[in-house]
């Protein structure tokens, strides 16, 4: 990613920094975002913190990402997929950050905070590896045996060739002013 930035945008400078210690002066920066990070951060408090710290006066945040227990797939087997859901976002550190944009941002100092959720829906096989991804996890976790690991792709499977298929995703897209 790094190399495409520079690539793009040869006249910009660029690093590499972990989201809760940043290498920049306090009040350094006009702007900050960050896309599908949060989820992934082990202290998001501290990042919201940490952006509001190297933010200028008047500068914006953006955040976004996905909130990864609140996936919706068509399913025969509802009561299935929930588990699998739930039992893959259980692995992610932070996977409802989307939900805690609005409290972190307020917690973390900003004003002007706006929150918007956009749902992307997919119906294309696509989205069929990450599902088989999810089963897996869910089988490596224990929340599911073997079987029910492998039959519920295959019913996604069959759903996506029927023309049947559909999973949506909700984003949260939150603004703050520092």
């Amino acid at each position: 990613m790094l190399a495409a930035a520079r690539e793009r945008w040869p006249r910009a400078e660029f690093c590499q920094a972990g989201a809760e210690d940043l290498p920049f002066p306090d009040e350094s920066l006009h702007g900050y975002r960050a896309d599908k990070v949060f989820h992934v951060l082990r202290e998001p408090a501290r990042a919201a913190t940490e952006a509001r710290r190297v933010l200028r006066p008047g500068g914006r945040i953006v955040l976004r990402g996905q909130d990864w227990d609140a996936i919706m797939i068509d399913s025969a087997d509802p009561v299935l997929t929930r588990t699998i859901v739930q039992a893959r976002a259980d692995l992610l550190n932070t996977p409802r950050a989307g939900r805690q944009y609005r409290g972190l941002l307020l917690a973390g100092g900003f004003a002007d905070v706006t929150v918007e959720a956009h749902t992307n829906v997919f119906t294309d096989t696509a989205m069929l590896s990450l599902l088989v991804r999810h089963a897996e996890s869910a089988r490596a976790g224990g929340a599911v045996d073997r079987d029910r690991a492998d039959e519920w792709p295959a019913e996604q499977r069959r759903r996506a060739e029927a023309g049947r298929f559909l999973v949506a995703v909700p984003f949260f897209v939150a603004s703050a002013t520092a």
